[in-house]
């Protein structure tokens, strides 16, 4: 695909860093965007993720929002899907190692990638690849000799690696091997410019090396912000789902998670997210709605987005029953003089899978009858024609009494 540039070098690189957390090396993507004038081709840019969980959330978004931004100025996305590496578990910047998959669920973690990228990225500018296709190949020696392109030293550089090693935590030799193995796919893909989020600089460090050593112009590295989860202090990432916004949430939870951040993070989403600021004039409160609905607009669509926020009000702010509550006839043998068994209500409202889910929720207080807390899971409770059960923030029950 040949590539004729449409704004001119200086408009194109402003565009390509805004927002940019890092370039590495300073000067380099200028360096690349030269190139391709000269040799008009598009620019190949690498972003891989390892399918360590199914759902693709919103801090991955702002690398590939980025990448979004590359391929509307003309140049070509590889995303790569990590099947090989994710078997290898990627170090996780913690203290320990994260455990590696099993072929299995690296193999149905990665069918869901394919229709989630096509929400942010333009599919006929994206080139999908695996690195099993290089690396599942390798013989053992293949990778000695991919091992002897780096020192431990050099390895050692890395901050968490460091760490424990001076802790005198436990590293296991895999977790040097995973630099290298990604680092590699960079010269398996001749990449010019890896997209990446600031905590995998150090990988793109390696696969520049191992790109110069194989006689490759060395990628330019452009890494984004990381952003935080929904408790609004540690990275939004899959290993912590309770605080990560998935980008095929239902709109109700994505719009009602994206309320629940902490009001100082709301200019850091809309600038990473929508690359936007906020609206002038905005107060707290509105800033947040503002935020939400534009990001599930992103995703759903503007009605759908608008009838979500319809909806948290109507629940949250006055306390109504949403329209769409589903509506449940109890058998008569299941209500005796007007009381019922709470736990039975649950499951056969279909909001608890089993007994013992059914007595948790309970215990744990997160089930009301009528607007009162259902506090002891042995006892019967109440119930009349048009009770509403509601289990957690948002989901509701509609019972209606049998008359047969």
């Amino acid at each position: 695909m040949a590539y004729e540039p449409r704004v001119d070098i200086d408009t194109e690189l402003a565009l390509l860093l805004r927002n940019a957390a890092t370039e590495v090396p300073p000067g380099s993507l200028k360096e690349k965007l030269s190139l391709a004038r000269r040799e008009k081709r598009p620019l190949r840019v690498k972003f891989g993720m390892d399918p360590s969980s199914a759902e693709i959330h919103l801090g991955h978004t702002v690398p590939m929002r980025k990448l979004r931004q590359f391929q509307d100025a003309g140049h070509t996305v590889i995303f790569l899907i990590g099947d090989f590496t994710a078997r290898i578990g990627d170090p996780t910047g913690k203290s320990v190692a994260r455990p590696p998959l099993t072929e299995e669920q690296v193999r149905e973690n990665a069918k869901t990638y394919l229709d989630q990228v096509g929400l942010v990225l333009d599919r006929d500018r994206t080139e999908i690849r695996y690195n099993s296709e290089w690396c599942a190949p390798m013989t053992f020696a293949d990778v000695i000799r991919l091992a002897s392109k780096y020192t431990v030293a050099r390895i050692l550089e890395r901050n968490d690696f460091s760490e424990r090693y001076k802790a005198g935590k436990p590293i296991a030799v895999h977790e040097f091997l995973y630099p290298l193995v990604q680092g590699y796919d960079s010269v398996a893909l001749k990449a010019d410019v890896e997209m990446c989020s600031t905590d995998q600089i150090f990988n793109c460090m390696v696969a520049r090396a191992l790109q110069e050593d194989a006689g490759q112009l060395p990628e330019s590295i452009v890494s984004m912000p990381l952003i935080e989860g929904t408790d609004g202090v540690a990275k939004m990432s899959k290993s912590m789902p309770e605080h990560a916004i998935g980008i095929t949430d239902p709109p109700d939870e994505m719009y009602g998670k994206l309320l629940s951040i902490p009001d100082e993070l709301v200019p850091k989403y809309a600038g990473l997210l929508l690359d936007e600021p906020m609206p002038d004039g905005l107060g707290a409160r509105d800033a947040k709605h503002y935020l939400s609905e534009s990001i599930t607009s992103m995703y759903f669509g503007d009605a759908v987005a608008h009838a979500a926020r319809e909806r948290f009000e109507k629940v949250f702010v006055r306390h109504e029953v949403p329209d769409d509550a589903a509506v449940v006839t109890l058998p008569k043998s299941l209500v005796k003089d007007g009381r019922a068994w709470a736990v039975a209500l649950l499951m056969e409202s279909r909001l608890a899978p089993s007994k013992a889910e059914a007595r948790r929720l309970i215990d744990q207080g997160a089930v009301e009858l009528d607007g009162a807390k259902v506090s002891d899971s042995a006892k019967d409770v109440p119930v009349r024609d048009g009770s509403v059960l509601r289990v957690g923030k948002r989901r509701f029950a509609r019972l209606k009494l049998s008359g047969d």
